[in-house]
């Protein structure tokens, strides 16, 4: 089983997390950020991750250490269950659409991490929740679990449906990029030899 656990306290934050990533989809997510325990929940159920997080973060201030602090966590989680990464497909592409909404995400575990995302909320808030703590999100997990991760809102004007929409693409793209090709699952995925 592709498993890992991590816990992560700072002085903002205190975060344990497991994750499995040949899981079901089945989360117990409570990250003290109602809006991110539900993109969260896609991003498990989509990604067939088994996820259990838990946050207590200083909330009172805003929002953004929790997200950026499980974004670290939750990439340092898929970065370590993936161990070698031998035999994975590591690339995965697909255009998601959520209603309106159309958004292209495209995957490359590739041992070298970076965000590249260009969703453009039409507004700064949903409901409570600060739309650029999206970024926040997705640069802290791609830098963490080393993979390269593009993000794109290709349609939408809604901004809900926009963040939907980017994290259950995340979670298919994740899926893929990470399954096992049986015929190669003792070849690392690189001619380098590593990733």
């Amino acid at each position: 089983m592709r498993d890992a656990t991590v816990a992560r306290k700072t002085n903002e934050t205190d975060i344990r997390l497991s994750l499995r990533v040949d899981g079901r989809g089945e989360s117990r997510i409570l990250s003290g950020v109602g809006f991110l325990d539900h993109m969260l929940t896609l991003l498990a159920r989509h990604g067939r991750l088994d996820l259990d997080l838990r946050c207590e973060g200083d909330t009172q201030v805003d929002d953004h250490h929790s997200v950026e602090d499980i974004g670290i966590a939750l990439g340092q989680a898929f970065q370590l269950a993936l161990g070698d990464k031998r035999g994975i497909r590591r690339y995965a592409s697909l255009c998601l659409p959520m209603d309106e909404a159309l958004i292209l995400c495209a995957v490359d575990v590739s041992g070298r991490g970076g965000y590249y995302g260009e969703l453009d909320f039409p507004t700064e808030k949903i409901g409570t929740f600060d739309t650029q703590l999206v970024h926040e999100f997705m640069e802290a997990f791609a830098v963490n679990a080393k993979l390269t991760l593009h993000l794109r809102r290709l349609s939408g004007r809604n901004s809900h449906h926009i963040a939907e929409g980017a994290f259950k693409a995340l979670g298919r793209a994740l899926r893929e990029a990470a399954s096992v090709e049986e015929a190669f699952r003792n070849e690392i995925p690189s001619t380098k030899g590593m990733l």
